[in-house]
């Protein structure tokens, strides 16, 4: 059974062997497998060698064992099995799979000899969706756009719609998503080919996507005349079940492309718009290349839905990541560039800030020089996140440096400070006509220290108290009266003063340096003394090495630190 004869009847064979789009094994009547077909091994990935002269467990995958005893009932019945489910695992955690449509039939010879059982298997392109699609869609949406970032929405939704729809998929993403420093227009041309997206996901059946020219992030070129831009022009979809590149004349242009196409068979193509709330974001592309069957309306639908309810996603998530890296050049520009001591102590600070899922919270630190030689240090937090956060914060800064100029005691400064934040919020009230918005706060400590004296006088306004550390090494978090947050404006702000004996640290923070989730704040309050209290060769070395200490880089809050020792 396993030679092919001359002839027609020998072509016809050879046409099966090489060049079905049916998978084809015969197993003999010991269930020995005695000939198998190249489509078959495309399938399933099992090489024809490690399945001739096997029995059927060894020689499939999935649950071979339910195939094998099926193959055995169909030796000794006779009764043949159509449209039975064959799954083949594309994932090493068994999460995704492609399914396939096997029948058997048991055969014999012209004198009625049994000679074993043949299976077929072909490709079950689409499900017919008809009861799958609101699953499909519903899953989708608990594995697509997890997070509000641009660059894993687009990977996610290539991952998910690999093998599910197509063989291999790009996200590519306009202008309108902007991933790189860079502008697209700034680009020159390459090879007849203009710069217009930028990759944002790909995925493959083929493990690294060998498809792909180009990686997560790199900017995608096409030709004028490709399909790509004549989709991004027109914003509709375009379904290309035959892909012939020896009949695409945009190829002659993009040879590189042209060489994949070849290499790996590319025989079908879907390219859809991605638009959400009016806005093109860029395009997805699906190719076939294993599964045989062209694309057509049933997977353009299914595509769209898929891709409609992503793009939202991304869309939310670039509006995200426009007013994060807003607020984010907003608080670095509000925030000190270098902060000194003058004569009176040796200072340095660290600021990170929080994880791209967080957003840019409204930290501030400053070191302002009093009469006297005396310094002020200043560490505030604006609850929140986002560019009203950072903008809140520029305006108390602003202030807390004009209050500071008055050269009026701590909780006199933290008393006015409390009513400009006061009105800032009653402002922006009255901006929003009437609308309710966030309820917003803020904390802050000001700290006066006096060289003359090695006193220090600081008030909070419902800020964590700072750590001192003495020449020794040994730490402390003074119990200091704590005011109450700013914006409430119904106590005063009580003052305390600290003795800083010469050569003794302090170190001001926000809660972003010591509060861990699942954790209580001792935890990270003993994490961070015992950093300071190990000391560094300087205070700048000091900082980064407490900012080390944290269990999260970036942190999910903003961390600011303030090191101040007396000279």
């Amino acid at each position: 059974m396993s030679g092919i004869p001359e002839g027609g009847a020998g072509a016809a064979l050879r046409a099966l062997l090489t060049d079905s789009v049916v998978g084809l094994a015969v197993w003999d009547a010991d269930l020995r497998c005695v000939w198998v077909n190249d489509a078959l091994a495309r399938y399933d990935g099992i090489a024809r060698e490690r399945r001739l002269g096997r029995r059927p467990r060894e020689s499939l995958t999935g649950d071979a064992d339910e195939l094998e005893a099926l193959v055995r009932r169909v030796l000794t019945t006779g009764r043949c099995v159509t449209g039975r489910e064959y799954r083949v695992p594309t994932e090493p955690d068994g999460r995704r799979d492609r399914a396939f449509s096997a029948s058997f039939v048991r055969l014999h010879d012209a004198g009625g000899r049994v000679l074993g059982v043949c299976m077929l298997m072909l490709v079950v392109t689409d499900r017919r969706w008809a009861g799958d699609r609101l699953a499909v869609v519903s899953e989708a949406g608990t594995r697509v756009g997890t997070t509000l970032d641009v660059m894993r929405t687009g990977q996610e939704l290539a991952d998910f719609t690999v093998p599910l729809i197509a063989d291999y998929v790009t996200v590519d993403l306009t202008e309108a998503v902007r991933l790189g420093e860079e502008p697209l227009d700034r680009l020159g041309r390459s090879q007849g080919r203009v710069p217009k997206f930028r990759r944002a996901g790909r995925a493959s059946v083929h493990t690294g996507s060998p498809e792909s020219l180009w990686l997560n992030g790199e900017v995608v070129y096409v030709p004028e005349t490709s399909p790509f831009m004549q989709v991004l022009s027109s914003g509709r979809p375009l379904l290309q079940p035959v892909l012939d590149p020896s009949h695409e004349a945009w190829l002659a242009d993009d040879p590189a492309r042209a060489a994949k196409i070849r290499e790996f068979g590319m025989h079908s193509l879907l390219i859809l718009p991605i638009h959400a709330r009016g806005v093109l974001l860029g395009v997805a592309v699906f190719v076939r290349t294993a599964n045989p069957t062209p694309f057509d309306d049933n997977d353009r639908l299914l595509a769209e839905e898929l891709v409609a309810r992503a793009a939202l996603s991304l869309d939310n998530a670039r509006r995200y990541t426009r007013e994060h890296n807003t607020a984010l050049a907003l608080q670095r520009s509000l925030l000190p560039r270098r902060v000194h001591g003058g004569t009176a102590m040796e200072v340095a600070a660290r600021y990170l800030p929080a994880d791209a899922e967080e957003g840019v919270g409204g930290d501030w630190f400053d070191v302002i020089g009093l009469p006297g030689g005396r310094l002020a240090l200043v560490v505030g937090d604006v609850v929140g996140h986002g560019v009203n956060a950072a903008a809140t914060m520029g305006r108390l800064g602003m202030a807390i440096r004009t209050l500071a100029d008055l050269d009026l005691p701590p909780d006199e400064v933290l008393t006015r400070l409390d009513r400009t934040f006061i009105r800032l919020t009653e402002d922006e009230d009255e901006e929003e006509g009437g609308r309710e918005v966030a309820a917003m706060s803020a904390t802050c400590v000001y700290a006066v220290y006096d060289p003359a004296t090695r006193a220090c006088t600081l008030a909070l306004a419902g800020h964590p108290p700072p750590a001192v550390v003495h020449r020794g090494g040994d730490y402390s978090f003074p119990d200091l009266p704590h005011g109450l947050p700013l914006g409430v404006g119904l106590l005063p702000f009580p003052t305390a003063e600290l003795e800083l004996p010469a050569g003794s640290l302090l170190a001001l923070f926000t809660d972003g340096l010591v509060e861990e989730r699942d954790q209580d704040i001792e935890v990270g309050l003993r994490r961070v003394g015992r950093a300071l209290a190990r000391g560094a060769s300087s205070l700048e070395d000091l900082g980064t090495a407490v900012i080390g200490t944290l269990p999260a880089t970036p942190p999910p809050d903003d961390v600011t630190l303030l090191l101040a020792r007396g000279l």
